[in-house]
């Protein structure tokens, strides 16, 4: 099977990957975001309490989380190993296209995808610190919603966190650079995966572009109302 590994190791294998796990990393935004949103539900953190309790114990739930870590780790690891390699396949090259590049938007974009991926990151080390550590380890205060069942009471931690400016201004950063990520990330996979039919890749890049949009916004305006809702 070592042509297996021959082809991981090359530039398209390395691309083929990096699509697979971006494409499910993409759906998993989308689905991380349908929760987070319940932080805004004007109920004291109920729904969010009762979606945190059950992504917490519900065992399908849990085994798909485990597939997100690893497949996580995968596309930053694959994403720093194809960079390399383009890198010093290019040489000395990328200098002499270093100025035709710049004024093509995607092409910016595909350049700093590394850069991006790392600040996106730091990023998810730092949420997984500050949420799902205290999830899992911290003492956070238990809640009743009167059903004979006890909630660890996550969305006060999150309302605390969220009323630091700093943390704030994080996310947002964050979130931008996740939207130029997924601005060329999400068209490129298609294209990766052999999808670049000129009758459908108008609908995709399009749909990617509003995707790369929406999604980070979203994301970012959870912490900007719970900020401004502590300092009202």
């Amino acid at each position: 099977m070592s042509w297996i590994g021959k082809v991981l190791r090359s530039s398209l294998g390395r691309k083929l990957v990096m699509s697979l796990t971006g494409l499910f990393l993409i759906l998993f935004l989308l689905t991380h975001l349908a929760g987070n949103l319940q932080l805004l539900i004007p109920d004291k953190g109920e729904a969010f309490n009762r979606y945190a309790d059950f992504m917490g114990h519900f065992l399908p739930v849990q085994i798909i989380a485990k597939g997100f870590y690893l497949l996580f780790i995968i596309h930053i690891f694959q994403g720093f190993a194809l960079w390399a390699y383009n890198r010093k396949a290019r040489g000395n090259e990328r200098y002499a296209v270093k100025a035709t590049r710049a004024v093509n938007t995607n092409a910016v974009f595909a350049s700093n995808m590394a850069f991006l991926g790392l600040l996106i990151f730091a990023f998810l080390g730092i949420h997984m610190g500050d949420f799902w550590w205290a999830s899992k380890f911290g003492d956070l205060p238990v809640i009743s919603y009167g059903n004979g069942h006890e909630y660890h009471d996550l969305y006060k931690k999150v309302v605390m966190s969220f009323s630091q400016l700093w943390i704030v201004v994080v996310y947002v950063i964050s979130m931008i650079a996740l939207a130029f990520h997924l601005w060329h990330g999400f068209q490129s996979a298609f294209q990766t995966l052999g999808l670049n039919h000129k009758k459908y890749m108008p609908f995709i890049r399009g749909f990617g572009k509003l995707y790369a949009i929406i999604i980070p916004l979203l994301f970012a305006l959870i912490p900007i109302i719970m900020y401004l809702q502590n300092a009202a």
